[in-house]
Formats: C-alpha cells, structure tokens, sequence
C-alpha cells in the first residue's frame, strides 16, 4: 500500500476470508490493473486454501492486465489463473532490479488526488466505493494521532483488525508519525484466549486497540491479562468498532491495570478517522467518549433538525472535515449517490447515520446505528442500551433486537438471543433479561418476544446486522434484504428467514 502510494496509484483490499463474489462487487467498481493476491491463510490452527477464489476473482476483474501472488500457505504449488494475464511471485517480483533509495522520489500529486479507496458494508445495498484524497488523510491522521490519541515517535501501536476495515489504515498511518505499528495474522483467540497480550508482553505495546466484542470473549474466557502478563510499558487502550457499555470500559481497570488512559471512540469508513475519542487532558468516565476530536463539528440534532444536549437524537456534522470522501468511484459527476448518502436529510450537512447524546461536560455517547433504532410510544431507544443489559448475563452469548411498524400504527418488537452452550432459553432467562431491562432502563425497553437462534448475523468486522434482519421480518427477500458477501457468516440469517415465513406473531 505504501509503495503504491509513493507512484500516485491508487490502493484498495479486500481481506482474503472474503468470497470471489464479495471482492468482486468491491474491486470491479475501480476497473483495476495490478492485484495482489494470497494464496490462502491460517485462521484457528485451521488452513484455508483461497486459490480457486483468486482464479474466480481474476475473471472477474477484466480489466487485469498483472496478478503478483504470494504463495504463503502453498508454497510448492503455484496459484493457476487466466493464461491472458500476465502473472509473478511476489519472490519474483521483489527480487527484480530495485530503484535505489538515493533515486527514488515520492510521485507528487494534487491535493485531492485518489489516495486509496474504502468500501462501505453493503450491508443494504451494493458497497460505496469511498474515495480518500492524498492531503485529507495526510492532516486527518496527523491530527488524530498526534493529538487526540497522544501518540509520539518510538510508540508501539497495536490494533487487532482485519484488513478489509479502516483501523488498518489507521494502523498504517501511524508510519507518519515513527511510531512502530504491530501487526497481528490470526485469530485472537488461538492457540489460547491470552495470545494476544503475551505478544504485547514481548513486544512492549505502548497502546493496544481492540474492539468491545473482544473483550467480552476475554470476559467469558476468565483471561486476566494484568496478572498473567508484564503490561508495564502500556499506557493506553483504544476501544472502537461498536458501542461500548460502562461495565466493558471498567472491565479494563480491573483486569489490564488501574493506570491506564482508556480511549473510547467512534469513526467511520466514511471518513476513515474517529469523530469522537479520547484527549489526554480531560478525565474518563466509564463508557462515555472524553470528548468530540478536534477540529469534528459533531452535534445531535433532534427531529427539527435542531442541536440538543443530553438528549439523542442524529450524529450530525455540520463544518467540513479534511478527510471526508474526495467523491464515490463511479458516481456520476453531480455525486447525485454521496448527496443522497450524507446530506439527503438536512441540506449542506452530513447525516452519519448514528444516534449520538452530548453530556453538559462536552462528553458523548454513540448509542448505535438510527436506521436501527427502535421506537416504541413515540420514545427513541438505541439498541445498544438492551445490549448493555445483556452484558451482565452469563448465559446470554449475543443477541439482536429489531423494531416493526405494523398497520394501524401498532409495533413488535422481538429479540432473538444466542445463548451460552447447552442452554435452552426459559422463563427464568427471559424473566432476567426482563427484570434488568425494565430496572436500569424502562418497560419501553422490553422486547415483545424472545427467540432463541444458534447464531447472531454479523459483517466481516462485527457490526449486528439489524437492518437486514428488519428487513427479512418485513417480507423482503433475502437478495434486496442483505449483501451476504459481506457478513461473516451467511448461514446466521437461515433462522431468522425461518421465523419470518413460519411465525404468527405478527402481520405485516
């Protein structure tokens, strides 16, 4: 990625657990000339051969004029692909006439020039190919990490990500600062639940970054890495991807160790940094993102489009941020699909598309995705705050709670819940999910019914799918409802298209 930058080409990935169909949708859209590809990979101490997915691919993308692979996981046996492209091992490649480093100087571009190109979940549709500019990322991340995250050359930075989402750009960009970013090819919780923090252990990680699904696993798994691992040299530990609960920001304290700087925040492909985060000027409070970043004009705007404080209401930028999207590829030249993705609501300012509250302090809270908001007698509930509650019962795994507007102005609200192995879901199970939703919140927030489902449909980077999810319940087939190629694991949505052509509990 670096190297392609340095010539003014443009990079974009896809992460290899993603099928030929998936890479497809997202590679296609740029007409690319070069693809890198990985021959396969080892995940849980299990192989995963992908060449007959990089041959697919290659036929996909007509526009290939070179394919480099890396034989990583198959080594003596060569990744076949269309005789009409032109093909090379990276060895090969690498091992070619180099430009020495007293010749080589960094293509100069124009501010806005493609720099690399992110793709949006497709979760609803076909993935935004968001396009970031050379100069915009350049000062986003110089800012970010510089200031909002305290970062300084000889740092160690550790973010467990996987190259298809944003933090591994992030990660990257850490370069620009001298800072030793880490990385990580595996699962995190193989071959034991503690393998990533003895590598912070060995490599002296000043900041670790996770995301709160992570430390929930730890949780279950009873790993306390601040008593079986050396964590002198951490100072600091980034939470992001997904709304994190009190209860998971002092899990940290209690198990990592008491001084620590707990930086909490919230960003988006969109614009490939952080809205809200941390500073290490102001104080913590458990769950609660210290402040909005510098320089990010975040507001919650209420129904009339009006900012408020403590309150939720729409995360809202209303000033322009050096880093958002240089344009959609492939949009047309009045940028008619980015109007419509970020600014169809209130003209001239974008609409993010989560719910977000202001404390009086400056502090904040991302309460999870509006489009999935459940609102129920007029009241507005981010789904986070019913996940929070589950947090603190051990025999819910995961669950997903999606809201319907039937006819006549009425409503059902279920839940469906994975619960722990060789549980069944009960009366007992259901009278606590009950009895703690309608004490640290309110009857409002009780779901209509409990199902029990084996598992809970995720993206490749862990987000709940409860759009789709609402949109299977509402009768709209699978092919219009998701984008399977981007979930994690397709075969999640089988129990919930069951329940959707069997049930009676509700009529649409």
């Amino acid at each position: 990625m670096v190297a392609t930058a340095s010539i003014g080409a443009v990079w974009a990935g896809c992460a290899p657990e993603i099928g030929w169909r998936g890479a497809g949708d997202r590679l296609g859209q740029l007409d690319p000339t070069v693809l890198f590809a990985v021959d396969g990979y080892r995940y849980g101490g299990k192989t995963h051969d992908r060449r007959d997915e990089v041959r697919k691919l290659v036929r996909e993308l007509d526009t290939l004029e070179h394919v480099v692979y890396l034989p990583r996981t198959f080594p003596d046996e060569p990744v076949l692909v269309d005789a009409t492209v032109a093909t090379m091992p990276w060895d090969d490649m690498v091992s070619g006439p180099l430009v020495g480093a007293d010749e080589f100087a960094c293509e100069q571009v124009p501010f806005d020039h493609p720099l690399w190109v992110l793709f949006s979940s497709g979760t609803t549709g076909p993935p935004k190919a968001i396009t970031h500019g050379h100069g915009g990322i350049l000062i986003e991340q110089l800012k970010l990490q510089t200031l909002n995250m305290d970062l300084r050359p000889g740092d160690r930075l550790f973010f467990h990500t996987t190259t298809g989402w944003m933090m591994w750009n992030f990660l990257v960009s850490s370069l620009l600062l001298g800072v030793r970013p880490l990385l990580y090819d595996g699962n995190p919780a193989y071959p034991g639940p503690g393998v990533l923090w003895e590598m912070a252990q060995n490599a002296r990680v000043t900041m670790f970054g996770a995301s709160p699904a992570y430390v929930d696993m730890l949780s279950r798994a009873g790993v306390v890495p601040g008593d079986a691992f050396d964590l002198s040299a951490l100072d600091t530990v980034m939470l992001a991807g997904s709304p994190v609960s009190a209860e998971c920001a002092a899990w940290f304290y209690r198990n990592i160790k008491r001084d620590l700087w707990l930086h909490v925040g919230s960003g988006g492909t969109d614009v490939c940094t952080g809205f809200t985060g941390g500073t290490p000027a102001l104080p913590v409070y458990a769950g609660e993102h210290q402040a909005r970043n510098l320089g990010v004009a975040a507001y919650a705007f209420n129904d009339d489009g009006e900012p408020v404080t403590g309150e939720v209401g729409e995360m809202v930028i209303t000033k322009p941020l050096p880093s958002m999207p240089v344009k959609f590829w492939g949009d047309d030249e009045n940028m008619t699909r980015y109007k419509a993705t970020y600014f169809d609501e209130w003209p001239g300012i974008w609409r993010q598309g989560d719910f977000f509250k202001v404390t009086p302090r400056g502090g904040t809270f991302v309460l999870g995705r509006s489009d999935a908001t459940l609102n129920r007698f007029g009241v507005r509930i981010g789904t986070a705050e019913i996940y929070n509650v589950l947090e603190g019962i051990p025999e819910v795994d995961d669950a997903i709670v999606v809201n319907l507007d039937l006819p006549g102005g009425q409503f059902f609200m279920p839940m469906f819940v994975k619960l722990a192995d060789g549980l069944t879901l009960n009366d007992d199970i259901v009278g606590e999910i009950t009895t703690r939703l309608r004490r640290e919140y309110t009857p409002r927030h009780v779901p209509d019914k409990f199902i029990q489902v084996p598992m809970i449909p995720t993206t490749l980077t862990g987000k709940k799918l409860e759009v789709p999810v609402r949109r299977l319940l509402m009768g709209v087939p699978l092919d219009k409802a998701a984008n399977t190629s981007a979930m994690a694991d397709p075969s999640a949505l089988d129990a919930f298209l069951d329940y959707a052509h069997t049930q009676d509990d509700y009529k649409m």
